[in-house]
């Protein structure tokens, strides 16, 4: 790949989120720096600039990666299954986040400060993800569920995904949280990802 090459914009690109996607796997957002994420990869943190100015950008580019990976999930199941009951559509959609914990981990995180924090053409490129991402579920739905309406699919979307974002502390507690709820005196059941987004399809289906 020559200097400055799109192919190595990109796969420098690549390098910087795949440094963040670890480091993210025993940091938390506040923990990871730059300098961090820089260390990590074969760039300076000067280098690092040329790409992303914020960590939150990076974090963003990370979540419209794992939209995107959700989305050609998605997509591979409408491709394979001619069709689908409502039992089979909350199932198959509870079955796709659950591959994903990564993405309803970056979603339990606050979007507007990442997002408030990102170049207009970073943010542009992930709303184009989160966009494919609303896309293929309302396609999804239109494909299996065809008596459905527009007006009541719109009303699953914007009951859906708001949803969505909320999954991740129910399913993953430390263990000073645990105590926190104990002594406050908080009945606590941890429960699965499948569980809790197959338990809410099946009431916004109606099945």
């Amino acid at each position: 790949m020559s200097r400055g090459s799109p192919q190595l914009t990109e796969a420098r690109k690549d390098e910087i989120i795949n440094a963040c996607a670890a480091l993210y796997e025993t940091k938390g957002f506040k923990e990871i720096t730059l300098k961090d994420i820089g260390a990590a990869t074969t760039l300076t943190r000067t280098g690092i600039y040329l790409y992303f100015e914020t960590k939150e950008e990076i974090f963003l580019a990370l979540l419209a990666r794992e939209y995107d990976a959700w989305v050609d999930q998605m997509r591979d199941i409408m491709a394979r299954r001619a069709a689908m009951s409502r039992m089979e559509v909350a199932d198959a959609l509870a079955r796709t986040l659950t591959d994903h914990p990564r993405l309803l981990r970056l979603l339990s995180m606050n979007l507007y400060e990442m997002e408030a924090n990102s170049r207009l053409e970073r943010l542009t490129a992930f709303k184009r993800s989160f966009g494919a991402s609303l896309d293929t579920v309302d396609r999804l739905v239109r494909k299996y569920i065809p008596d459905m309406d527009a007006d009541d699919r719109k009303r699953f979307l914007y009951a859906f995904f708001p949803f969505i974002y909320g999954i991740y502390p129910y399913t993953s507690v430390t263990e000073k949280q645990e105590d926190a709820m104990r002594e406050a005196g908080i009945p606590y059941a941890c429960h699965s990802a499948y569980d809790l987004t197959s338990n809410c399809l099946k009431k916004l289906l109606e099945v």
